[in-house]
C-alpha cells in the first residue's frame, strides 16, 4: 500500500455504484414541472415520471419481484416502456424487452429462457402473444397496457385482453413513496436483450446497471443533446434498451415525444410542432422522410440530428436530408455493446473535398466512444492488430465498460466472445492510417433489414423445409428503402417445380414478416469443391 492508499478506503460517502437511476431522481428534483414524456395528448412532468416509476415498482414488488428476477415487456413507443425502464431495476428486477416483430416461438422461447415472472403487454400484440404464452413453459402474470392515444388511422387493431390486471390499474396500487435503494454492485444485472441469432436460437445480452450510466453519459456527448434536448422516439425502444436513450434523456432533463408507429407525417408534424432536435433510426426513417408526399411534410425553422447505425447512408439520401434540415451523424455498435460504441466523429475541413473522398470518409464507422476504452482491428487467430493501412482486413474488437456481462446461461459463447481480452464482434473491418475503422463484411451473414438483424441462416433453414429445395443461399440486396433485404437463391429437386410466389408464401409460415425473402432467384448454387456454399458468389450476383 502506497502512501495514497494507506487509511483512505471506499465508504457509503465517497462510493456509490454507477447507475441510470439516480438520473431520473435528480431530473424530478431539479425540474420537476419540466415535460418529460409527450404521447398524443398525455403530458408527463418529471414529478410524473419518477412517481410513476416509484408507483410501477412498489406494485412489482408486491407481486413478489425481487432481485434476480425477469420482467419482460412486449410495448410499443409508449410511456409505459419508458416507465418499465425506470420502475423494473428499482426493484433490483432485470428488463427484457421483447422485439414486436418477433414470432410466437421465438418468443416462447425468450420467455422461457428468461425465466420471465410478469409480462406486461400493449393490446396491438396480444395476438402473437397468447399464441407464445400457449407454447411456452414459464407462466408469468399477465398485465395488458391498453393505450388511451390508440389513433383512429392506426395501422393494427387492437387485440383482446389476454392479462388479469390492467396496466393503469396496476401502476395505481402502488405507492409513490415506494423506498428504492441503489443497486447493490454497479455490476448488477439491469436489463436483457435478445439477439437475432446466426444459428439456432438467440442468445441473451445481459447489460449491466455500471454500462447503462455510462451510455447515458456518452449518448449525451455524441449526440450533442443541450439542456432539455427534445427527442423524437423513431428507433423501438426494444432494441438495445432503444440505444440506452431512456435513460439519457434525464441526464439534461429532456422532453421524450413518443412515437407508436414510424410514419411520414406523424414524424414531421412531432418535430413541427414539439421542437424536436434529435432522432435515432435505419435508413428507412430517413426514406421515410425525405420521400414524403409533400402535403406531409412541416418546415421547421431548427436543425435535427438524425443518429443513424446502419449501413453508411448514400450520398444522395445525406444531401437530401440535409435539404429537409437534418444532420446526420452515422454510428456503428451492435446489441453487445449496448448500441452503437463507435461513430463517425466529422472533421470541419473534410466538407471541403471532393464529393468522391467526402463519401469515402463518411463511408467509415469511425472512432470509439468516449465511454468505450478501446477500439481495434486484429486477427482473431494471432489476436495481432492489422496494419493501419486500409487495406488488411481483419475483425472489429471492443474493450471497456460499455461491453456485455455476457450471454445468460451460455458460458460456451461467452467465453468464445471475450477469447483474449477482448469483445469479438464477427464484424470483419479495416483500420485506416488516421484511426478510423471501416467495416468490409459480417462474418456472420447477418442481414440488416429496416434496422433489424435477420439471420440469413434462420431463413435458409424454413427454404430447405419446403419439399421441392435441393440447395439455397440466402444473401442481402441493397434496398433504397429498408437499408438491405434478403435475396434468396434455391437450386430445385431434380424433377420438382417451384414457383417464386409459392416460396415466398411457403417462408410467411415459418417467419417473421420482415423475414421473409423479397425475392427468390432459381439457380444452381455456386459450391467450393467439399460443397459449401459460395455466399461471396451469391452476394456478387444480388449486385448485378
Amino acid at each position: 500500500m502506497g502512501k495514497y492508499e494507506d487509511n483512505l478506503e471506499k465508504n457509503p460517502a465517497n462510493h456509490q455504484p454507477l447507475t441510470p437511476l439516480s438520473f431520473l431522481e435528480r431530473a424530478a428534483k431539479a425540474f420537476p414541472d419540466h415535460v418529460a414524456v409527450i404521447h398524443g395528448g398525455q403530458r408527463l412532468s418529471y414529478r410524473d415520471l419518477w412517481k410513476r416509476s416509484l408507483q410501477l415498482a412498489s406494485a412489482l414488488a408486491a407481486k413478489g419481484i425481487v432481485k434476480g428476477d425477469t420482467v419482460t415487456v412486449m410495448l410499443s413507443n409508449t410511456p409505459p416502456m419508458l416507465e418499465a425502464h425506470f420502475g423494473v431495476p428499482m426493484t433490483k428486477a432485470v428488463l427484457h424487452s421483447l422485439n414486436t416483430r418477433l414470432d410466437a416461438a421465438i418468443i416462447a422461447f425468450q420467455l422461457d429462457h428468461a425465466e420471465t415472472k410478469l409480462l406486461i403487454v400493449d393490446r396491438e400484440f396480444s395476438g402473437v402473444v397468447k399464441e407464445a404464452l400457449a407454447i411456452a413453459k414459464v407462466k408469468p402474470l399477465v398485465i395488458d397496457y391498453d393505450d388511451p392515444e390508440y389513433p383512429e388511422d392506426a395501422p393494427y387493431p387492437k387485440g383482446e385482453r389476454i392479462g388479469s390486471l390492467d396496466y393503469e390499474a396496476f401502476v395505481a396500487s402502488g405507492d409513490d413513496s415506494y423506498a428504492w435503494s441503489m443497486p447493490d454492485d454497479e455490476w448488477d444485472a439491469i436489463s436483457l436483450n435478445y439477439t437475432s441469432g446466426t444459428t439456432g436460437n438467440p442468445k441473451g445480452v445481459v447489460y449491466h446497471h455500471r454500462g447503462a450510466a455510462l451510455m447515458a453519459y456518452t449518448n449525451t456527448i455524441h449526440a450533442g443533446m443541450a439542456k432539455h434536448a427534445v427527442y423524437l422516439w423513431t428507433l423501438p425502444m426494444f432494441h438495445c434498451n432503444g440505444w440506452c436513450f431512456p435513460w439519457t434523456l434525464a441526464v439534461q432533463a429532456g422532453t421524450h415525444v413518443c412515437l407508436r408507429w414510424v410514419r411520414a407525417r406523424q414524424m414531421y408534424d412531432a418535430i413541427a410542432d414539439h421542437g424536436v432536435t434529435h432522432l435515432c433510426g435505419a435508413p428507412i426513417v430517413m426514406s421515410l422522410l425525405i420521400n414524403a408526399k409533400d402535403e406531409d411534410k412541416r418546415e421547421f425553422p431548427q436543425t435535427v440530428t438524425f443518429n443513424t447505425a446502419a449501413a453508411p447512408p448514400p450520398e444522395a439520401v445525406l444531401s437530401g436530408m440535409a435539404d429537409a434540415g437534418f444532420s446526420v451523424t452515422h454510428l456503428y455498435g451492435l446489441t453487445e455493446t449496448y448500441g452503437p460504441a463507435v461513430v463517425n466523429e466529422w472533421h470541419a475541413e473534410w466538407d471541403g473535398l471532393d464529393k468522391g473522398t467526402r463519401t469515402s470518409k463518411k463511408a467509415r464507422q469511425g472512432v470509439r466512444y468516449a465511454a468505450l476504452e478501446d477500439l481495434t482491428v486484429m486477427d482473431p487467430e494471432t489476436m495481432v492488430k492489422t496494419p493501419a493501412d486500409g487495406e488488411t482486413l481483419g475483425e472489429v474488437m471492443f474493450r471497456g465498460n460499455i461491453v456485455m456481462k455476457g450471454y445468460l446461461k451460455n458460458k460456451k459463447a461467452t467465453d468464445e466472445a471475450f477469447a483474449g481480452g477482448w469483445f469479438h464482434s464477427g464484424d470483419l473491418g479495416v483500420m485506416h492510417p488516421d484511426g478510423y475503422i471501416q467495416l468490409k463484411d459480417r462474418s456472420k451473414d447477418i442481414i440488416i433489414s429496416g434496422g433489424e438483424n435477420i439471420s440469413s441462416i434462420e431463413v435458409e433453414d424454413a427454404l430447405y423445409k419446403h419439399p421441392a429445395v435441393a440447395s439455397c443461399g440466402v444473401v442481402a440486396r441493397q434496398d433504397d428503402k429498408w437499408g438491405e433485404v434478403p435475396v434468396a437463391y434455391v437450386e430445385l429437386k431434380p424433377g420438382k417445380e417451384a414457383t417464386e410466389a409459392e416460396i415466398i408464401e411457403h417462408c410467411r409460415t415459418l417467419l417473421a414478416r420482415f423475414k421473409v425473402p423479397k425475392a427468390v432467384v432459381f439457380a444452381e448454387i455456386p459450391k467450393t469443391s467439399t460443397g459449401k456454399i459460395q455466399k461471396f458468389r451469391l452476394r456478387d450476383m444480388a449486385k448485378g
